[in-house]
């Protein structure tokens, strides 16, 4: 049960962002920006970013969330599950293994991150804008981790939920739905 009463109907981030649209605005234009806008990672490499920060602190809500949105990007999902369990053996590029690599530094701790670990980065092929980008979305994920766990929002149990979610994530991304979400409440399902 939330520790503050927010919509039933929008469990994890979305309630909280809806709680306080003020506070939310730049959360999400942020979210927006670095999980869907122009990089030269993509949008499911960055999901995977998500992924391994979330399950890294234990939360359970965006993990699932994420891991589900990397699964509908990728149209599959073993690699989102190996990412979870070993870094170095998921079957990603070694950019992106030295990427994540940096991101579960940075969940750790922000002085975790070693410039052994931005030199294996460079040395695999991640521009610096890359490397800036995952120190970002890192920091940002342990933001809404905390977030989420600190008020004890709702977290649904069933896939069904989140492959709902991460379809309306791969259709619209992290910006608020122009029309809200009341029509949510027949169906029990969100959107961020």
């Amino acid at each position: 049960m939330p520790y503050i009463p927010l919509e039933e109907h929008l469990p994890g981030i979305t309630g909280l962002l809806e709680y306080d649209k003020i506070a939310a605005a730049p959360i999400r234009e942020l979210t927006q920006i670095l999980l869907r806008g122009e990089s030269t990672l993509t949008e499911c490499e960055r999901e995977l970013i998500a992924t391994v920060v979330s399950n890294g602190n234990q939360c359970k809500f965006c993990t699932a969330a994420h891991t589900a949105a990397a699964d509908i990007l990728l149209g599959e999902n073993e690699t989102s599950q190996k990412v979870k369990e070993n870094i170095i053996t998921a079957p990603v590029s070694n950019k992106m293994k030295a990427l994540l690599t940096i991101a579960s530094m940075v969940r750790e701790n922000g002085k975790a991150v070693t410039q052994e670990a931005i030199n294996k980065a460079k040395a695999e092929g991640a521009t610096d804008i890359e490397i800036h980008d995952t120190v970002l979305i890192a920091a940002l994920f342990c933001l809404y981790n905390r977030y989420v766990d600190g008020l004890a929002t709702v977290t649904p149990a069933g896939s069904e939920f989140y492959k709902g979610l991460a379809e309306r994530l791969k259709n619209h991304g992290y910006n608020r739905l122009p029309q809200g979400y009341d029509h949510l409440k027949k169906n029990k399902t969100v959107a961020p």
